[in-house]
């Protein structure tokens, strides 16, 4: 009898619970905790015929349908409804949730996984290839703490959307201190 391969086990003892690829911000450990409140399992994954694209203002990335390309990402494992609710909140509505296939690196294996694709497929703000290592890099630690304050407010009954939470926080940080003096 042939053993079952690691990724299938994970989803299987975690009753039917979802599986989602994720390939931007949810690549860190440190976000999907600060969201989750755990690290689910997860395995390194590609998702064929898409596109990893920046977003003029924004520094998480999107991506859409472009035929011939291919995202790199790591698709999560074991996650529950109560959490698919938090991750489709978290997502807001710039992204929409869509079921596809992708390839599991490790084994080659093939599953289907939930993952979420930008809303606008015409948006003239998308450009150039997103990369993670430089996110990290640059703006995990403030893309962190914004996370955090959303997760802070999320339970709340009126609280920011995402979107909102992201754009007070760069508005915030982007603002030139008013402390600054300049001496004659």
């Amino acid at each position: 009898m042939a053993a079952t391969p690691p990724a299938a086990t994970a989803v299987v003892a975690a009753g039917g619970a979802h599986s989602v690829f994720v390939y931007g911000s949810l690549m860190a450990d440190e976000v999907v905790t600060a969201i989750l409140k755990r690290v689910p399992a997860s395995s390194p994954a590609l998702l064929t015929n898409y596109h990893r694209f920046n977003i003029k203002g924004r520094i998480y990335p999107a991506i859409l349908p472009v035929e011939s390309k291919m995202v790199a990402g790591k698709v999560i494992m074991g996650i529950s409804d109560a959490e698919l609710i938090v991750l489709d909140a978290f997502e807001d509505f710039e992204y929409v949730r869509r079921r596809v296939q992708i390839s599991l690196t490790d084994t080659s294996e093939t599953m289907h996984a939930d993952t979420y694709i930008w809303s606008d497929a015409e948006d003239p703000d998308l450009y150039g290839e997103w990369d993670f290592e430089e996110w990290k890099r640059l703006h995990m630690k403030d893309f962190l703490t914004m996370t955090l304050g959303f997760m802070d407010g999320f339970e709340r009954p009126e609280h920011k959307t995402r979107v909102e939470t992201y754009q007070s926080f760069m508005h915030e940080h982007e603002q030139p201190k008013s402390d600054t003096q300049v001496e004659s």
